[in-house]
């Protein structure tokens, strides 16, 4: 091993032994926020320290391989001593890879929340009803990873499509696999309403949002201007004879927030006020990631939500993700919700290409 990956490694080391004293001392214990804060980071180096430890605890048997290997007279033992370190080598070799990879920086948003909104673009009603297809896929997903959906917003059209839907999505790490879904989903196919067989192609826009607590996002009341009314659309009886809608408006960006799905106006504020967060969240992001640009043109994500990242060709049954030029014979399987592929593909090309950076 390099002596710079090694000195990295013995200081982060150091960091995290340090992080685990202080989160020990009474006034960490009993102040919530600065525990959290504290444990969230030596969870994040937790793997990285024991995959070091594996290491050393190897190397360690490869010195004593090779050490006997020198010394030992007898032919047996010889063979055995060549058999161990030819393993350790390679094991070291395997050891050394997946440290470099967990020294890439990990988004810090992955083990969040998400918030989604999905819109019907070019291709109108078709546009709508792969809108809700694409609904209907996340939330297989999310049944498969067990995470849960509530849907915050909807806008649905008399056909059993949507103009427009926005969910969150609550569970284990959710954005770490759902932050690749963001941007513009092209779908060629023969709709039901086509009679002379023709191909037509239509997109949805998709934008996914890390849900951003009160702590990431301070919001100013003063800021916000609200605005309640009736909901339209189908609902229970209350839903439309009772001023439950919600309309935030965010006065410093223009940013505005509707929410209508719930009977209650109170839960309607309370799910507007959370997408508000995760949009001035994202606005961050998008900031902090512009004044990374020389960075940012390196990696699988452009953020772009105009950019068109996957292609759904019914015809051929083929999905395609135009990042990492990926086709897969099996759309109709990971329109039931079998992303694991597609993301965890997404994933490796992500940390190859933050590897590639890293210069280690």
């Amino acid at each position: 091993m390099e002596a710079r990956l090694r000195e990295k490694l013995e200081a982060l080391t150091r960091d995290h032994q340090q992080i685990a004293a202080t989160m020990a001392k009474p006034e960490v214990a009993m102040n919530p926020d600065a525990y959290r804060k504290h444990a969230r980071k030596y969870a994040e180096l937790s793997e990285l320290t024991h995959a070091f430890e594996r290491y050393k605890h190897e190397e360690a048997g490869l010195h004593e391989a090779q050490r006997m290997l020198h010394n030992e007279s007898d032919a047996e033992l010889l063979e055995l001593a060549r058999d161990e370190y030819e393993r350790l080598k390679a094991s070291l070799t395997e050891r050394e890879e997946e440290l470099r990879l967990l020294l890439v920086p990990k988004d810090p948003n992955d083990t969040k929340n998400t918030i989604v909104e999905i819109r019907a673009g070019t291709g109108g009603e078709e546009a709508a009803l792969f809108a809700a297809d694409l609904f209907r896929m996340y939330s297989r997903f999310a049944e498969i990873r067990g995470w849960k959906i509530e849907v915050m917003n909807s806008n649905p059209t008399g056909l059993g499509g949507f103009k427009e839907i926005c969910f969150r999505v609550a569970g284990d790490s959710v954005y770490s696999l759902m932050k690749w879904e963001g941007g513009v989903h092209r779908v060629q196919r023969v709709p039901d309403t086509e009679t002379q067989g023709r191909i037509h192609t239509s997109a949805v826009t998709v934008a996914v949002l890390p849900e951003a607590e009160e702590v990431d996002i301070a919001v100013d009341p003063n800021d916000l201007q609200i605005d309640v009314y009736r909901s339209s659309g189908p609902g229970g009886q209350s839903v439309n004879t009772t001023d439950s809608a919600v309309r935030i408006t965010h006065k410093p960006t223009g940013i505005v927030v509707i929410c209508q799905d719930e009977k209650s106006q109170h839960k309607n504020k309370a799910q507007a006020l959370r997408v508000l967060r995760a949009r001035l969240l994202d606005i961050k992001i998008r900031e902090e990631a512009d004044a990374r640009a020389e960075n940012r043109r390196n990696q699988v994500r452009s953020g772009d939500r105009s950019e068109k990242i996957r292609t759904y060709n019914f015809p051929e049954n083929r999905i395609t993700d135009h990042r990492i030029h990926l086709s897969l014979y099996k759309l109709r399987e990971i329109l039931e919700g079998n992303l694991t592929e597609l993301s965890d593909a997404l994933n490796l090309a992500d940390r190859a290409a933050r590897l590639a950076q890293q210069d280690l």
